[in-house]
């Protein structure tokens, strides 16, 4: 079998696609190019539908064993193999499957200030063209319906932050000695000393990763106007068709419906006390839980202050 030996199970908008681009880097490490394969999102082939261009993406999973286990077949003999997909932690059902298959995995957890994960999530959408609403807070009361119409994990803003009941559920299956968490803040204001810890805890020399790389970050500022409203309509309906056409004409008819929305760049908004006090109710009680769940202190993410916060 090649299969990964620790993963980059959560969470999305974290940090994770930085530090899957940082442990690339390191000699005993291997990690393959497709960084979020989704393998154990699902049993079978994924859902046919969704929200807008989730179908596309449900497209790109690597749900067959094989192909999965190819990914990983060109490891140097030695190599710690791994992978990041960030929604195996708020997937409960791929806790099983993870603990079914590879029972020892270790498993490497990034976790952010859940309103600030939720508006970045927010934001990605926003300037993707994908997300309708051009209110954060009305986006998150969409969530329900937008589960009820099975639209995928990536528009969920408030339960992918309701990290407490997660690793509650993560922690009956696997041993603690099994599980890294990490902050976000840790890893963008102390790198060095964070990628350390995970390589001690991978198991691999230390010292040798001291930088993240730059995330994938656009500084568009997509403003909520007549044209705009109108490409993000073409976006979202081509993210809804778009499947059934092939990549490269998917990509040429999208590229300058893009390029036209992102033509002004800015400061992203960030989130504004208001937004703070009207989410902070739905995350409180987790936020408990977790602190009960890891011994760890959370209660700064409980705070209205920006700067008072850790993240």
């Amino acid at each position: 079998m090649s299969l990964p030996d620790f993963l980059i199970a959560g969470v999305p908008k974290a940090g994770t696609t930085a530090l899957h681009a940082a442990l690339v880097g390191h000699p005993e490490l291997f990690l393959p190019p497709v960084k979020e394969p989704k393998f154990f999102l699902s049993d079978g082939p994924p859902p046919t539908v969704g929200g807008p261009g989730d179908v596309q993406t449900y497209q790109e999973h690597i749900w067959r064993r094989p192909e999965y286990e190819k990914l990983f077949t060109p490891a140097p003999p030695g190599a710690r193999k791994g992978e990041a997909t960030p929604f195996y932690l708020y997937d409960l059902k791929s806790h099983d499957r993870i603990r079914n298959l590879i029972p020892d995995v270790k498993l490497i957890i990034l976790l952010r200030d859940p309103v600030d994960r939720a508006h970045s999530n927010w934001t990605h959408l926003w300037v993707a063209g994908l997300e309708e609403e051009a209110d954060f807070l009305a986006a998150c009361r969409a969530e329900e319906s937008r589960k009820a119409r099975q639209w995928a994990d990536f528009w969920h803003y408030i339960g992918l932050g309701l990290y407490g009941k997660q690793l509650q559920h993560l922690f009956e299956r696997f041993s603690r000695e099994q599980v890294l968490l990490l902050r976000y803040r840790d890893l963008k204001d102390r790198p060095a000393e964070t990628l350390d810890r995970v390589c001690a805890f991978l198991g691999v020399r230390t010292g040798v990763l001291t930088s993240i790389p730059r995330e994938n970050v656009n500084r568009h500022y997509v403003e909520d106007n007549g044209l705009n409203r109108v490409l993000r309509g073409l976006l979202r309906a081509g993210g809804d068709v778009g499947h059934h056409f092939p990549v490269p004409l998917r990509l040429a008819a999208r590229g300058p419906l893009l390029t036209l929305l992102h033509r002004k760049k800015g400061n992203r908004p960030v989130t504004t006390p208001e937004e703070r006090a009207a989410l902070l109710p739905y995350f409180a009680d987790d936020i408990a839980l977790l602190q009960d769940v890891t011994g760890q202190r959370y209660d700064d993410w409980l705070s209205l202050d920006r700067h008072a916060r850790t993240a």
